[in-house]
Formats: C-alpha cells, structure tokens, sequence
C-alpha cells in the first residue's frame, strides 16, 4: 500500500510538473534497483563517455607516433606536355626558333623512405603508449568513481524514501490519536486543549509530509539527470534502505593490495613514465639520426619508350645547435617532479581513506544498533503513554512528546543506516577496483 501511495504521488507531481499531459495515459514507473541504477551510470554518464574519448584520442596519438617509425610509400604518374621559350631562359641561337616544342613525356614511380635510426621519434611512440595506457586507467577510474556517485545519488533517494515511509505511518498514529482526542474529550475525559493539541501535531505530521515527498521526487530528478535519464522519465526505487553487516577489513595488511587496485594510484605512475619517455626524446634530439629513401619508375616521350629508371640514397643528420632542448628539458623535468609529488600525496591519500571508511564502517555499525534499540524503546513510550491518556490518567501533552521522540528515533536511525551503507561504498573505493567489488559488499549476487 506504501507503494502504491508512493507511485501515485509520484505520478500526481510529475503531471502537475507537465511530465503527464492531463488526460494522458499514466505510465508505470521504471522499478530501478541499485545494480540497475550503476548499470545505467555506467553506459549513459558524461564523466564516463568522456573519459572513453579519451582513450581513444590519446590511441590515434599512439598510432601517429608508431607511423613515423615505419616505411612511408607514396606513387605519383606525370604527363607532361610542353613549349620552352628559349629566350626567356638567356639562350639565343642564330637561326634557331626561340621556342622549342611541344614535346611531351611521362614520368610513373613509387617513393618511399624509411627512417633507420631516430631515437626521438622512437622515444616519442614509447611516451604516447604509456599515456594511452594511462588513459586506460583513468577511463577505469572514472568508472569506479561513477558507480560511488550512482550509489551515493542512490542512498539518499532510499534515505529519503524512508522518511516519507515514517512520516506517513506518523500521520496514521497522530490521526488515530486525534480521533482519541475527540472520543475523549466527547466523554468528559479531555479537555478541548488537548483535542487542538492533538489536531496541531496531525497539521505538523501533513505538513512534514509534503516536504518530505518533495524531497523525495527532487532526488528522484537528480539521479535521473546522473543516470543519463530524461528528468521527466517515472522512476521507482525497488529496493528499501537496510542494514547488511560488512566485515571490517585490517587497513595495514590491506593498504598494498589497495593501493595496486586504485587505477588513478597506478595511472600517475604511468603518466610519469611517460614524462621520462619524453626526456630520453628530448635528449635524442643531439643524436644524428640515419633514414634511406629512392623511387623508382619509368619515364619517357612516349608510351612505347618508357624506360625504368630509379634512385636510393641514405642521409645522415646531425643537430649541431638546438636551444630548445635545455627549455623541453627543464619543461619535463618539472612534470616528473609534480607527478611524483602527487603521487606520494596521494598514496598517504588512499591509506586516509581507506582507515577512516573502516573506521566509519564500524561507528556506524554500532549507532544502527544503538538507534534501533532506542527506536525500540520510543515506541513502547508512545504506547504507555497513549494507554494513560485513554484511560484519563494525564492529558495528551504525554502523548505529544512521546510522538516527537518517535520522531527523532526514527530520523536518527534511518541516518544511522544511510551513514552505514555509505561507509560501505567508502571502503569500497578505497579498496580500488570498485566495478569488480562492489557487488560483493553491496549483497548483490
């Protein structure tokens, strides 16, 4: 029935909101679990379909780079057909034409070079593969950081779901106690204090209701938007906020394993790798570098007399000055000692997030129980407390303050478990490999 409650406010918004014409036909909300919801994440968020567009620029930038080592190949045919003004070229003999022609000829070949040694352009294709495979891992790492936001969006929905779920069940209590209110008063057992005091916590329950699944429905739009969704597309979350214990990991003995796993951790080391390719480039610049080419083909006047003819040679070049190699240098340089340093700041990184998520993880843990046995306890108070008002023993003012206690249970434990559960998706991150994990720790099959 809650749910059902839930879909047909849903859709009452999303019509006064223009998303259902008046009049249309409603449409069944999209039942979206939490493995759903990081499938989407995963296929349709721009943070992911930019960092897939990456990878493949930066393997375009590869493929350049390897083409500059292999053989280069090119064919070219020449018909020629043409006069010479002797004259124009300083040329003057007595009794001869000052223009000659036209004659003709054909030139067909096939060229081609091939660099021999060049350490620069060798050194060049190892840089761009190590950032290619960079790219791999931050395109990874964006993926992982994807599925902790989807999860993130997720839980605050269930958050939220869950108090609208408590306020409604408030609103059936403070009716009930209304109504008891009335009856009471009606009898000569309560006066008309209490009867307004009882129907000023039923206004207060409604109204913390509309706000409530206001809440609701805005969060709703904010995953759709993440998830890659039309804000208009129905959505219902299918699955409600739980507690499932998580055992604790030891962060020393983890620490290694995580920081082998993060791919941003292991990306850094291979964008300096590459900043180090580019040094040795950089110092190849003063090596002579060795290519060969020639061409080869047939040339002649005439179709009938084409006669092949060709050409090989090799050139050696030597770079005798070149100012711009101490800047490139001291550029590189630089970028290796900011990566390093970024490196080393961010392993101590992982190790503080990985020892506070554990140490979160077991904080909340214990305030979920501690908040589910005063839950436990709130209720019994509003019970014995509603139990002495029917029976004439004190007024409602009990009876008030026991339904606010409730309140604050309530709140505080649905807090606790959505303080719990992202605990949880915190560990996971900063275990690293949190697409191949992450199932695992959330329950899923």
């Amino acid at each position: 029935m809650r749910l059902k409650a839930r879909r047909v406010a849903l859709l009452m918004a999303l019509s006064l909101a223009g998303g259902i014409p008046a009049g249309a036909q409603q449409v069944t909300p999209q039942q979206l679990t939490l493995k759903d919801a990081i499938g989407l994440a995963l296929r349709k968020n721009l943070s992911v379909r930019l960092a897939g567009a990456q990878v493949e620029e930066l393997e375009g930038t590869r493929e350049r780079r390897l083409a500059s080592l292999f053989p280069r190949v090119s064919g070219n045919s020449l018909a020629n057909r043409e006069s010479i003004n002797l004259g124009a070229l300083g040329i003057s003999i007595p009794n001869f034409p000052s223009v000659v022609g036209p004659f003709a000829h054909y030139d067909f070949r096939v060229s081609a070079s091939q660099a021999l040694i060049d350490r620069q352009a060798y050194h060049n294709w190892k840089a761009s593969e190590k950032q290619a495979q960079a790219s791999k891992l931050d395109y990874q790492d964006a993926r992982d950081l994807v599925i902790r936001q989807a999860a993130g969006l997720y839980l605050d929905a269930q958050a939220i779901a869950a108090e609208v779920e408590a306020i409604e069940s408030r609103v059936r209590t403070s009716q009930a106690l209304e109504k008891l209110a009335r009856d009471q008063h009606d009898q000569g057992l309560a006066t008309a204090v209490d009867v307004v005091r009882a129907q000023v916590q039923l206004a207060r329950d409604r109204q913390n209701l509309l706000v409530a699944r206001n809440a609701y429905q805005t969060s709703l739009l904010v995953l759709a938007h993440f998830l890659g969704l039309s804000p208009g597309t129905p959505l219902e979350l299918a699955e409600q906020l739980k507690f499932r214990h998580v055992e604790v990991p030891d962060p020393a003995q983890t620490l290694h394993a995580a920081l082998e796993a993060r791919s941003d951790y292991r990306a850094l080391f291979l964008q300096r790798e590459s900043l180090i390719e580019q040094q040795k480039a950089a110092r190849a610049r003063y090596l002579p570098t060795l290519s060969i080419n020639g061409d080869y083909g047939a040339i002649g006047r005439t179709f009938g007399s084409l006669a092949g003819t060709g050409q090989i040679q090799g050139t050696l070049n030597v770079t005798l000055f070149d100012r711009d190699r101490a800047g490139q240098q001291k550029e590189t340089e630089s970028r290796v000692k900011r990566l390093s340093e970024q490196i080393d700041d961010l392993g101590r990184g992982i190790e503080q997030e990985l020892r506070k998520a554990v140490l979160d993880l077991e904080s909340t843990e214990n305030q979920v129980t501690v908040t589910e046995e005063t839950l436990s306890l709130a209720e019994r108070e509003l019970t014995l407390a509603q139990d002495r008002f029917r029976n004439g023993v004190t007024d409602n003012i009990e009876v008030v303050t026991a339904q606010d206690m409730l309140a604050s249970t309530q709140n505080d434990r649905i807090a606790a478990l959505a303080r719990h559960a992202d605990a949880v998706m915190a560990l996971v991150r900063s275990l690293g490999g949190t697409e191949k994990i992450y199932q695992t720790y959330l329950g899923e099959p």
